[in-house]
């Protein structure tokens, strides 16, 4: 059974079909010699709006004409509203894909293999659609044109917007507003082999691909293959938790370690391994972050795990001040420094109520999907308190490396703008105390709030909050010998 609907609200040519379950939309390709191109579509994307007023025709029976008539408004609400997009089916492949295909199956196999099993290729998206069409031989390869998320967004609109509010989109901007991020080696940093191999992720602007195309790091553009990798830019594959892994671990960031060994990760690992029921709970890290595909992530806390306003507890309260501090936003006397406004436009920390409220009240939606209200509530706060804790360790560590500072112990390194120790200069510390510091904040404060948060006992106690109480015993010996050198000089 099958039929067409067509009338006002149609778009480009397109016509509705419905046959069976499955609903497609069809247009006359004009760059193919008429050929019928079809764009299916999810029958999930479908809510029924109100029954249409009109419609110019529909076939077979009157049942039917309702239903077929509610799909297709509903269908042109979702293109009007930029909700879903046609563009990928209404694409060319353009007359020199035969002949990049020809050349690359030779030069690059498995890029013309990933493409051949990819939607791209069954909706006909070519190699011009992407890389342009100014390459056609070696001695042109300076030609070809690398995508970006602009690129994508000539078909995936919806998608591409709201990755652009998201963090990760900022990821690149937050690694180079890292006060020292210039001293690493560059393969690090522009050559994608350290920070910037994950913060590529992020936008960036023209002025900086000209000039990492200058540097010689001509790729990394697209952001969005960070996660649908190229050329088989498969959703399925995104959707699946090991795709946040490559970043997502190690050292002042280990959600996929803590996550793998949670019972959230053992369910899903569990079953994707077919041994549980394919409809059992058993988050993902897009479940919780990405919850129905949507692409603007964010977290209450953020990555350093700070916000204003200060809280009302006011030990808590002055312990923020102090990390802030630590963190150059504030200067030695509280007041705000340039670096704020940094921080803010890389959203590296939440900076008022309204929007830490918004992502904290999303994220207990979302765990109420498989736990309680009060549970999810209660659970959240677990992470809140594990963070007010880590705090005071951190803020007493501080203090005492700031004690040096000011007692002059320490002098104060010629990059930094006050005579207070800066936690953003990470591994570039000057001094061993310093070192220790930043080790207590970036790898076990993190990990003793993280693992709260990702359900991991082990990390949240062994790999942090211990860590830290051996972290502040070493600093408080580490004054102790210091000040003993000092008036043992004098």
């Amino acid at each position: 059974m099958s039929a067409e609907v067509s009338g006002a609200a149609a778009r480009d040519g397109w016509t509705l079909i419905l046959s069976c379950d499955n609903l497609t939309l069809a247009k006359q390709h004009p760059f193919t010699s008429g050929k019928t191109v079809f764009q299916k579509l999810d029958l999930g994307q479908i809510f029924p709006p109100a029954e249409p007023a009109e419609f110019s025709r529909v076939e077979n029976s009157n049942h039917m004409k309702k239903l077929f008539a509610t799909i297709w408004v509903a269908t042109a609400a979702l293109l009007l509203a930029g909700n879903l997009s046609l563009h990928a089916a209404d694409k060319k492949a353009g007359p020199s894909s035969a002949a990049c295909v020809a050349c690359h199956e030779k030069q690059t196999p498995q890029i013309v293999t990933d493409w051949r099993i990819s939607r791209h290729s069954e909706v006909e998206v070519g190699c011009a659609d992407c890389h342009g069409d100014q390459h056609q031989s070696s001695n042109d390869v300076a030609n070809v044109k690398i995508p970006t998320p602009d690129t994508c967004a000539e078909c995936h609109a919806q998608q591409v917007k709201e990755f652009k509010n998201s963090k990760h989109a900022l990821a690149w901007a937050a690694m180079n507003a890292m006060p020292t991020i210039h001293w690493q080696p560059r393969a690090m940093t522009d050559g994608m082999k350290g920070c910037g191999g994950c913060h590529k992720v992020g936008l960036k602007s023209e002025a900086e691909i000209r000039d990492l195309k200058k540097s010689g790091a001509g790729f990394g553009m697209a952001s969005c293959d960070a996660c649908h990798t190229r050329h088989t830019f498969s959703k399925k594959e995104a959707q699946q938790p090991q795709a946040c892994e490559t970043c997502h671990m190690g050292f002042d960031h280990p959600q996929w370690e803590m996550y793998s060994g949670s019972k959230h990760g053992v369910r899903s690992n569990l079953k994707q391994m077919g041994l549980i029921a394919t409809n059992a709970a058993a988050p993902t890290c897009q479940t919780c972050h990405m919850n129905k595909g949507h692409h603007d992530v964010d977290t209450a806390w953020g990555f350093l795990a700070v916000r204003l306003p200060l809280p009302e507890d006011k030990t808590w309260a002055a312990d923020r001040v102090t990390i802030l501090q630590a963190l150059g936003v504030l200067d030695p006397d509280g007041k705000p420094t340039a670096r704020l406004d940094v921080v803010k436009a890389a959203r590296v920390a939440k900076l008022d109520q309204e929007s830490w409220q918004k992502e904290r009240d999303a994220m207990t939606a979302i765990c109420n999907q498989c736990h309680s209200g009060n549970y999810a509530k209660e659970q959240l706060a677990q992470g809140d308190n594990m963070i007010k804790d880590a705090d005071h360790l951190m803020a007493e560590a501080i203090r005492i490396v700031a004690g040096l500072y000011h007692d002059g112990v320490l002098p104060q390194p010629t990059n930094y703008a006050s005579a207070f120790p800066d936690l953003l200069t990470f591994h570039d510390a000057p001094t061993v105390i310093e070192q220790k510091l930043f080790v207590m904040f970036l790898e076990h404060r993190m990990r003793a709030f993280q693992g709260t948060f990702h359900a991991n006992p082990d990390y949240a106690l062994w790999y942090g909050w211990s860590e830290m109480q051996r972290d502040l015993a070493e600093i408080r010996e580490l004054a102790a010998d210091l000040r003993e050198k000092k008036a043992a000089k004098k």
